[in-house]
């Protein structure tokens, strides 16, 4: 039992070629065939600009040039999402600690950049930890 196919038209392929045609130097529309042959796809992104290319041409049938609109048209959008916005952990019980300890040495570099990190909406490891303890023991007797 033979099962009858019927012949895609491979509206891409044609528009390609006919781009290829019109412009056989042009670096962009090469690479998008090279593309297209080995993958046997192009994004969106690479479609439009096909397309672009191809409406510069002025003895392309205006059909093809519809039937590529409608296949963009059909191609999901793809967005990336935003990274979600760190926010600084207030009710840190470091974050006391070292401001005790930067208002006695603003210059402090380690315990600037540690409050930095908790304002970024880090938490720190358990050196960091014991580093403000002993800083804050360090201070403390400086200050007595």
């Amino acid at each position: 039992m033979r099962q009858s196919q019927k012949p895609t038209v491979d509206i891409v392929n044609e528009v390609l070629e006919l781009c290829i045609i019109a412009y056989p130097v042009s670096s962009f529309v090469i690479s998008l065939y090279k593309q297209y042959g080995q993958r046997g796809f192009l994004s969106k992104k690479q479609l439009q600009g096909l397309l672009g290319k191809a409406s510069e041409i002025p003895d392309v049938n205006p059909a093809k040039i519809a039937t590529l609109e409608a296949l963009i048209k059909k191609m999901p959008n793809r967005f990336k999402s935003e990274l979600p916005e760190k926010k600084a952990k207030e009710d840190d019980p470091h974050l006391k600690l070292l401001e005790e300890i930067l208002n006695a040495f603003p210059e402090h570099k380690a315990a600037n950049f540690l409050i930095g990190k908790i304002k970024n909406g880090e938490s720190l490891n358990s050196t960091e930890s014991a580093d403000v303890h002993r800083f804050y023991k360090f201070v403390n007797k400086k200050i007595n």
